[in-house]
């Protein structure tokens, strides 16, 4: 079984400056030691949490996807964080997935933070997702997300196999509610007897909204393997798959779960 590296780019934005941003972001990246299979960007990670969707938004396969695509084909890794779409008349707020070899996927947020009128201004995504590399099975999910447990269930594929072996949350969790960030990520990788990461921003936005990082990785048991503080930084995590699957024959808790669907 392949094990997973990745790296969690825990880092201030510059406020609507998608110029800025990129260039930060590829510099780290240029400048990091070592290979890893998959980097994490936070949520907006081009603009900060902006409802500015007019003057920031912009369509698939342009700049950032262009850059996205670009940077996982030099780094040899998958490119992940979310952006301002626009499509269709539209405005989403997009997780992409950018893949060394020139495929581009996506997961729009489904749950719309209505604190912010983000359900205002951004359209709700319908589709839960599963990626799949070197042999693992990726759910990815955008900040809000976190808090419904129904959205990230892991249930059981016809196979008798769950449905993802991994699932990550790309955010920009304001400081004041970060314990509720922190219990929840380690409670959805218990729940769902699957590796869970969470990358959040540092800084302080245009908005004057403060955030405190706590970017972190949690096993199949709920133990920390890597957690970013709250300073900007690069976070390393391995991921291993042998041992995923052995707790889930040794402690298959899965397989009494109750069976529902969702409309």
């Amino acid at each position: 079984m392949e094990n997973l590296s990745l790296a969690l780019f825990q880092m201030d934005l510059y406020w609507e400056n998608a110029s800025a941003n990129l260039a930060m972001f590829e510099e780290k990246m240029w400048n990091m030691k070592g290979k890893v299979d998959i980097m994490v960007l936070p949520e907006m990670f081009t603009t900060g949490f902006t409802m500015n969707t007019l003057s920031q938004a912009e369509p698939m396969n342009l700049h950032s996807t262009k850059w996205m695509k670009q940077m996982a084909a030099q780094m040899d890794a998958v490119i992940t964080g979310s952006v301002i779409i626009q499509e269709g008349g539209n405005y989403f707020n997009r997780l992409l997935w950018a893949t060394p070899d020139g495929q581009l996927a996506h997961y729009d947020k489904r749950h719309l933070f209505r604190m912010a009128k983000e359900d205002h201004h951004y359209s709700m995504g319908k589709e839960n997702q599963i990626f799949t590399y070197k042999g693992w099975k990726i759910r990815p999910q955008v900040c809000y997300d976190l808090r419904f447990p129904v959205w990230s269930r892991n249930g059981a594929s016809g196979n008798g196999e769950m449905d993802y072996d991994l699932i990550f949350y790309v955010a920009s969790w304001p400081a004041p509610r970060v314990q509720a960030w922190d219990i929840l990520l380690k409670a959805r990788a218990v729940e769902n007897l699957a590796y869970c990461i969470g990358v959040n921003r540092v800084g302080m936005d245009g908005n004057e909204v403060p955030y405190s990082g706590h970017s972190a990785a949690f096993d199949f048991k709920g133990n920390c393997l890597a957690s970013g503080g709250e300073n900007e930084g690069i976070i390393r995590v391995d991921l291993d798959k042998t041992a995923l699957l052995a707790y889930r024959e040794k402690f298959p808790a899965w397989k009494d779960a109750d069976q529902f669907s969702l409309k």
